[in-house]
């Protein structure tokens, strides 16, 4: 399973009208913890599908930006794909050339094909939408 999030930092606005507010949040005070470098931590628990305890993983996020993985530059794709085929409310500038570009820059090591095959299926998508996310994409860089 995959799942993406999207972190808001503390004083940041968010214009979403439709997100519930926050049941147990506070008005923000920064902490002793704010100088520590840290941006978050995140704690999963899981079971294995045929296991009987549960797992804690726990990982620190360093306040250090770090160029996106290949893997996670996808999966941004996939995510961007999917709020434009449910029309999501939330999609903000999404589109299908960004969509293709971004796959196709982070297309990485593809043995089964799968990727590309997501590519395709993005710009046959855009063709069925009146896009031309290919065409759209080779103007661009031919302007370079």
């Amino acid at each position: 399973m995959t799942a993406l999030y999207e972190i808001v930092p503390a004083g940041e606005t968010v214009d979403a009208a439709d997100v519930d507010p926050l049941k147990y949040r506070h008005e923000t005070r920064e902490s002793g913890a704010a100088a520590s470098g840290e941006l978050l931590t995140v704690k999963v628990r899981f079971k294995e599908p045929d296991g009987d305890t549960s797992r804690l993983l726990s990982r620190v996020l360093a306040n250090q930006p770090a160029a996106m993985t290949a893997n996670l530059g996808f999966a941004s794709a996939v995510a961007e794909f999917g709020m434009l085929l449910r029309e999501s409310p939330l999609r903000g500038n999404a589109s299908f050339e960004s969509v293709t570009a971004r796959a196709r820059t982070f297309q990485g090591e593809d043995e089964d094909g799968y990727r590309a095959q997501f590519i395709q299926l993005v710009e046959r998508a855009a063709r069925l939408r009146g896009r031309e996310p290919s065409r759209v994409l080779e103007r661009a860089q031919s302007r370079r």
